[in-house]
């Protein structure tokens, strides 16, 4: 019998039992960062920008030479000059006088806040007449106004976007420390599964499981390494363990967790390292084993695709990000479901569903599926739990639904 523990219970002893793996930085080229884990902060070392910059088309001026004026009494400005895009304002702006700056435009000493074009007439001799008043600081940005240095802009754990790339950019760094991807291994075991590529005899089923957590951990940033299919042959599973852990950083099993005579999965776990628990109190994903050895953990996934989906989804991803050193954020959105979901089970419910929208508001209808049947949660848009001591939720009930990978 499994001795389960509460998905609470199992986050707590991954937090507990797992770090950091130390010593796993690399250099990168920036084009090469999306993705990718920052294995320190980014502190800035230089003003972003170097100068005081236009946001607009128009005039730069002391923003007291503009108070009180409106477009039927105009405050009458001398023009001394044009800033370049591209070029260093390399003057001082007297009071009484403007010059004209381009969007992006370097703005001259002197001046404080730039006036819009539109709120601007040039008289043709060599004044400008101002229509709308301005206050310090605006239309523009101050040198160092985005950066400065010893800011921190990027703190370390941070999974890099496009947006993180350009303030990169901006700051110069071309190379990028990130942390170097965790190499997981992936065996699929049972005697009934066949490649994907092979047509299933009598009793064979393809492996499903191992394409898909390939996928599922290309997606999380990790690097997948396959075993392949390891048949019920509890010695040659042994070796093949013991080869993924000298290989890898972690080991995903599939198949073989659950009690049976031949489901070797948790007696090798243990006799290569800790078990840490054998079944979690949800559905699916019961029969779930984590294990380590070392620092490396080793985790057992029932062989049902459904189950291992969403106990790779719930538990394993997690445990990676805790050895990436990584922040792992889920977002959820508030749903309606579409129709009643019954759960007495005595276990976390997690299950499927598709998003529809009505009048304006989302509701959410479950999807109706075995553990064993993975075609169902391929037109899946999220996911949604039921808390254990729960027996079920109603026709138009409020849900949390979890987008998932």
């Amino acid at each position: 019998m499994l001795r389960v523990k509460t998905p609470e219970e199992v986050l707590a002893i991954i937090e507990k039992e797992f770090r950091p793996l130390p010593g796993r930085t690399e250099l990168i080229a920036l084009e090469e960062a999306p993705g990718r884990v920052l294995a320190e902060d980014i502190t800035a070392e230089e003003y972003v920008p170097d100068f005081h910059r236009s946001t607009v088309d128009g005039y730069a001026l002391k923003a007291e030479d503009s108070f009180g004026c409106s477009e039927s009494i105009p405050a009458i400005l001398r023009c001394t000059g044009e800033v370049l895009m591209g070029e260093a304002a390399d003057f001082t702006l007297d009071r009484g006088c403007c010059c004209a700056v381009p969007t992006g435009g370097a703005i001259p000493d002197g001046a404080d806040s730039v006036v819009m074009l539109e709120y601007a007439e040039d008289y043709g001799d060599g004044t400008i007449g101002i229509g709308k008043s301005t206050a310090p600081g605006e239309n523009l940005i101050f040198r160092g106004g985005d950066v400065h240095p010893g800011k921190i802009v990027l703190e370390k754990g941070r999974v890099l976007n496009s947006r993180d790339i350009g303030a990169l950019a901006a700051m110069g760094r071309v190379r990028v420390p990130v942390v170097k991807k965790l190499r997981v291994a992936v065996i699929s075991t049972g005697d009934e599964l066949v490649t994907p590529e092979e047509k299933p005899g009598p009793g064979q089923v393809r492996d499903v499981n191992g394409p898909m957590l390939i996928a599922l951990l290309r997606t999380f940033g990790g690097e997948a390494v396959s075993y392949g299919i390891v048949k019920d042959e509890e010695e040659k599973l042994r070796a093949t363990v013991e080869q993924a852990l000298r290989d890898c950083d972690a080991v995903l099993l599939s198949g073989g967790s659950s009690v049976g005579a031949k489901d070797a999965a948790c007696r090798i776990i243990e006799s290569l390292g800790e078990l840490l628990l054998h079944g979690i109190a949800i559905k699916p994903g019961k029969p779930t084993i984590l294990g380590k050895a070392g620092v490396k953990p080793l985790v057992g996934l029932p062989g049902h695709p459904v189950a291992a989906w969403f106990v790779t989804e719930l538990f394993v991803l997690p445990l990676l990000s805790r050895l990436m050193g990584r922040e792992r954020e889920s977002y959820s959105l508030s749903a309606r479901l579409t129709e009643s979901v019954s759960a007495n089970h005595g276990r976390a419910q997690y299950q499927g569903l598709r998003l529809e929208r009505k009048e304006g508001e989302l509701w959410a209808r479950p999807i109706r599926s075995k553990s064993g049947l993975i075609s169902s949660l391929a037109g899946a848009e999220g996911f949604f739990a039921i808390d254990r001591d729960c027996e079920g939720l109603p026709q138009g009930a409020e849900i949390q639904l979890i987008t998932g990978e």
